[in-house]
């Protein structure tokens, strides 16, 4: 299919879908990779990091590039697992497609959901592809109809698998209508195409006309041609497939099995006739870095230099390797850029095309592409880079709040220095990791997205930055609230240097509906309390909500209004009435019953039939609230609500219950009152 030569895409799926094997099979094929690497064995070339390797699973997302048929694919290989939702957040921030990978036994599975749902906020197109055909258990057509069901896409099979389980052997292609078979001795290199046999021509007729009834009701030029009973060129259905898949009304659904080489091919020819090029989406929504005002930003390589930072991985030769990708104009190495968000020029000392964790050097890149520049000094990851002429802030990213803290003190003084500019490259790298010292104890206390995600940085620390510490015991993150309205007035009175400082001021606090967060405002107008006093009082408001008034939590869905002051022109000043401000509200949460809210999680258990009993008394032994109870063909799917405190060590639990074949996915879902009374 003729057409513009760009693909930049993600491949996004639940754990164990296959997706990095998928991957490696793509790399292999497109001839970036000579041998075939197995996650099994340690050796999957876009697994990089030792720990992913170790783990058999993907931590951060390298980002690659190869070539099928005279078109660029840029991939970038997102995790999984829901603890790294950062990587796959900013990951599909920059991507203009995504492939799906199902697997055909397990089906549409929680974080499959999750993920999905990140990339229609985004508006990524996608293609589905059921993986995992050869395995026991495998249905293809109660996944696609999973599709239909959970992730409310609407699945346009475009092939149907040859036989299921140890009788897969091959594919139809329902829009070319033939047989697809691949000869295991050249690891599915050679695919030999031959007419459908006449014990599927049935069931390839049946789906063939599924397919061209429900790209006909979108497309006159079909309904005509099937009307009158004429042939459909490929190519003219081709491209009313992929017109259909790029307005996401319809998802193209393939099918295969990566481990056996089977199917990835036809993926890859998926993503080049049915996946958006660069120039053929609607323009960047961004505001103008000086009032705020929204504008778009149109993808042309003749455009102004616009480019958005979207990972830093931190290399210890040549510094923060920032990945980026350009959506106007285009970038020089040597030249000084200017990094909008923190309104300070940088200069591109080179810029890399990755591949995995090797590269190749390019002396530019223009609209569209995605490259690694070396060079940045101060970049985090969302900034948005430019020029000094034309400041466009491409929409900031945002995270979810981490909900579990690890305490980590360095073994000698020494490695204090260490230790603290470690975590400092961390959080550059990863948005969702924080850390602070507890101005009490003095201890470093850093904080994520769940057991695992603080497992992988607290590892990368000891191993890959080289930093003796020792660490404590994973602790949940607790908010803070009130539970009634109360008024409290505060008077501040101190002589500081000779001076007399006085405030007084009256606050009123009231619980707000779970989730709303932090809010402040003044009903005192500026002809009472000047602006400068008023802003005063906001600072020293949400300085006191960061560190909460009984237990040192930052405190959560509460509101303050400032309700009256009392200013006197010679003594008050914003000292006073930021202190004042921060007393007040101290004073004012001991009296308006304070509570204390913890994480609640969303738990997914994925556990056979024989050991279901076992596991929902175990997950109610843990306060765990069973919200529903799935049947699969080979498992029972358990869905539930627990309080974060009670699920440490799950994973160990589940897995001797089961005899290591229970598997669950935990994620965020809101905060409530500690002790289970919402």
């Amino acid at each position: 299919m003729t057409g513009p030569r760009m693909r930049n895409i993600g491949i996004m799926a639940h754990i164990d879908a296959g997706k990095t094997t998928t991957t490696e099979r793509i790399l292999f094929y497109t001839g970036k990779s000579h041998r075939l690497g197995e996650v099994d064995d340690g050796e999957a070339t876009m697994d990089w990091m030792e720990q992913e390797q170790d783990r058999g699973i993907t931590i951060t997302s390298a980002a690659t590039s190869c070539f099928w048929k005279d078109t660029q694919i840029n991939i970038i290989d997102t995790p999984g697992h829901v603890d790294f939702t950062a990587e796959v957040e900013r990951s599909l921030r920059v991507l203009d497609g995504a492939i799906g990978i199902f697997c055909a036994v397990g089906g549409v599975e929680p974080q499959s959901e999750t993920v999905w749902h990140q990339a229609d906020r985004y508006g990524v197109p996608r293609i589905a592809y059921i993986n995992k055909m050869d395995r026991i258990g495998a249905d293809f057509f109660e996944v696609v109809k999973e599709i239909d069901t959970k992730l409310a896409s609407t699945p346009l099979v475009v092939q149907l698998p040859l036989g299921r389980e140890s009788e897969f052997n091959g594919i139809i292609d329902l829009v070319a209508m033939d047989e697809i078979h691949w000869d295991a001795t050249s690891f599915g290199t050679e695919m030999v195409r031959a007419p459908i046999q006449e014990k599927y021509a049935d069931i390839a007729r049946e789906w063939r006309e599924k397919l061209i009834d429900q790209i006909s009701a979108r497309s006159d030029e079909i309904t005509h041609l099937f009307l009158e009973g004429k042939e459909i060129p490929v190519e003219l259905l081709k491209k009313a497939i992929r017109e259909e898949a790029i307005a996401r009304t319809l998802l193209p659904v393939f099918c295969g099995a990566s481990l056996r080489n089977m199917g990835v091919q036809l993926l890859l020819d998926g993503v080049v006739d049915y996946l958006p090029a660069p120039e053929e989406l609607p323009p960047i929504p961004g505001h103008l870095a000086k009032n705020e005002e929204p504008t778009e930003v149109e993808r042309s390589p003749d455009g102004d230099p616009l480019a958005l930072v979207f990972k830093i991985q931190n290399d210890r030769e040549a510094g923060p390797m920032c990945f980026v990708r350009v959506y106007s104009g285009s970038f020089k190495k040597g030249l000084a850029v200017y990094n909008i968000s923190k309104k300070k020029r940088e200069r591109i000392n080179r810029i890399l095309r990755m591949h995995s964790n090797r590269y190749e050097v390019m002396d530019s890149i223009s609209a569209g592409d995605i490259a690694v520049v070396i060079g940045f000094k101060i970049a985090q990851t969302g900034d948005t880079i430019g020029s000094e002429g034309h400041q466009v802030l491409l929409e900031r990213m945002t995270f979810p709040e981490p909900v579990i803290s690890v305490a980590i003190e360095p073994k000698t003084l020494s490695d204090r220095d260490k230790l603290k500019s470690s975590l400092e490259l961390l959080t550059q790298e990863d948005p969702t990791f924080f850390y602070r010292e507890d101005e009490e104890t003095g201890q470093l206390v850093i904080s994520g997205m769940g057991e695992l995600h603080l497992d992988v940085l607290v590892t990368r620390l000891l191993r890959d930055y080289k930093v003796e510490a020792n660490i404590g015991k994973p602790q949940v993150t607790y908010r803070e609230s009130v539970s009634k309205t109360v008024t409290h007035t505060e008077k501040y009175h101190r002589v500081l240097a000779g001076k007399e400082n006085t405030a007084e001021l009256t606050l009123k606090i009231e619980p707000l509906e779970r989730g709303t967060g932090q809010r402040f405002e003044s009903k005192v107008n500026s002809e009472k309390l000047p602006r400068e006093l008023i802003d005063a009082v906001e600072r020293g408001v949400k300085n006191a909500f960061s560190s909460g008034s009984m237990y040192g939590y930052p405190a959560f869905d509460i509101g303050v209004t400032l309700l009256d002051a009392v200013y006197n022109q010679s003594s008050s000043s914003a000292l006073a009435f930021e202190a004042a401000a921060s007393m007040g509200f101290d004073a004012a949460c001991r009296k308006a019953d304070p509570i204390l809210l913890e994480p609640i999680m969303t738990v997914d258990v994925m556990a056979p039939k024989e050991f279901i009993g076992d596991v929902i008394s175990h997950l109610s032994s843990r306060g765990g609230v069973i919200s529903s109870l799935e049947s699969r063909p080979t498992v029972e799917h358990i869905h539930a609500t627990t309080p974060l405190a009670n699920m440490f060590g799950y994973s160990t639990a589940l897995r001797s219950m089961t005899q290591g074949r229970g598997t669950f996915a935990m994620e965020f879902s809101h905060f409530a009152k500690k002790n289970g009374s919402q």
